[in-house]
């Protein structure tokens, strides 16, 4: 072939980007900043609470004052992101709760610890409905769940790494310089956020005409900033919307029992100190992230292969439920540390692969400025459901962990039941605005 035949030949070839793959890797890397700074505040608990004579019913307070603003946070986000763009949404979440959790650092009793994880919680809560709605707007059907799962591995590899950096921070700066050091973080993410992000890959001057027909491949893919806004009581009068709701309610509370009672769990059942803390709390968080990345992958392979969206969400949401009760079950007899931790490393298996599915739905069912506030609402519900399990724990585990945890496996069954019985099929619905 001569020279100018191979140049007409590469001519032909499609150039692709991957520019929606970067972005999905920056919002990953706010995630994992976003569970260090959550975080800290549980692995140094145990030396925080013989400082300032706080006791395991404070932190339950301090836990459900997180959430609740957290739940706040969630819709008011929802909607903002809906409002003002995914690329300032994000900006100004990452900058308030950053400053929020620099804050820690100059509290000295419960009061001041109240408000500034209200602080906090209200603003953390923006990383999820904006991290949706990135989805949504750079990615058609069968990469989206997988994106969801790279996002959500942020959230795992921030748990993973969280324990052993906030021990030896700890050990190295005490636990109001390591406040201060983690605050300083969530800053340097802007930098690139506010260089790369762009609302969608027609505005976007990095993204090839390639990858462009990839993201807008089928209707499922198309994302219309200029649609019109519904109605949170037209949202809820689908019942995708309310099944979905039900499904974030009932299996969320399993997620956040971990997240914020597992480094209590090791000091009180097997006597752990911050630095063992630091040892063993990371492990479970291994299998969320590999949990997310699967069900991820499985949900895509599956729409790949010619299944429906409505039957590869499905199943990939009952999967990661028939491994989570039995898990949850093993955790209960567990009687060693390392036996323990990898059980509850197979519960975060299997919720990562059905919440990352599941966290999908808001950008399967709707389309423009109406998937934020669907996903914040999703959060809301998340949080209503965790409120419930925070107060049960210090009066279930008087004596032990089992009682909880057996009462969250019986939410796994009934969750199932919201995403068959009541869910219907996940395909998208009305665009009008109501």
């Amino acid at each position: 072939m001569n020279g100018p035949a191979v140049v007409n030949q590469l001519r032909k070839v499609p150039v692709r980007s991957a520019v929606r793959w970067l972005i999905v890797g920056l919002i990953a890397v706010a995630t994992v900043i976003n569970y260090i700074d959550r975080n800290a505040l549980a692995v140094m608990w145990p030396e925080i609470a013989k400082e300032v004579g706080a006791t395991k019913d404070d932190y339950a307070l301090l836990v459900t004052v997180f959430m609740l603003f957290y739940a706040a946070g969630q819709f008011l986000f929802g909607r903002l992101f809906d409002m003002i763009g995914t690329r300032l949404g994000f900006a100004l979440s990452i900058s308030v709760w950053s400053i929020s959790i620099a804050l820690h650092s100059v509290t000295h009793s419960m009061l001041s610890f109240s408000l500034v994880r209200a602080m906090l919680g209200i603003s953390e809560a923006g990383a999820w409905p904006g991290a949706v709605k990135a989805n949504a707007e750079w990615f058609p059907a069968r990469e989206r769940a997988l994106a969801q799962g790279v996002f959500n591995a942020g959230a795992s590899i921030g748990a993973i790494v969280s324990a052993p950096a906030i021990a030896g921070l700890y050990l190295w700066l005490g636990w109001r310089g390591t406040f201060v050091l983690v605050g300083a973080i969530g800053f340097l993410w802007l930098l690139p956020w506010l260089f790369v992000y762009r609302a969608g890959p027609d505005k976007h001057p990095w993204v090839s005409d390639a990858e462009r027909r990839l993201i807008m491949e089928d209707q499922a893919g198309q994302q219309d900033a200029a649609a019109p806004k519904v109605s949170v009581r037209s949202l809820l009068a689908h019942r995708q919307s309310c099944g979905m709701l039900a499904c974030r309610f009932l299996l969320d509370p399993i997620w956040w029992l971990f997240v914020s009672w597992l480094p209590i769990y090791l000091a009180e059942t097997f006597g752990f100190d911050i630095k063992q803390i630091g040892l063993f709390a990371w492990v479970p968080f291994v299998g969320a992230m590999l949990g997310s990345l699967s069900g991820g992958w499985l949900s895509g392979r599956l729409i790949r292969a010619g299944q429906s969206v409505d039957r590869a969400r499905k199943l990939s949401i009952t999967l990661g439920c028939v491994i989570m009760a039995p898990a949850l079950l093993g955790a209960v007899l567990a009687n060693q540390p390392l036996f323990a931790v990898l059980a509850i490393a197979a519960v975060l298996f299997g919720f990562q692969v059905a919440i990352g599915n599941i966290q999908t739905l808001p950008g399967d069912l709707f389309d423009g400025r109406s998937v934020g506030t669907l996903a914040g609402l999703g959060g809301l519900a998340a949080v209503a459901g965790t409120l419930i399990t925070t107060w049960l724990v210090p009066v279930l585990t008087r004596h032990s962990y089992a009682p909880i945890f057996i009462l969250v496996a019986a939410l796994v069954p009934l969750s199932l039941a919201a995403l068959w019985w009541w869910t219907g099929p996940i395909h998208k619905l009305d665009r009008r605005g109501g």
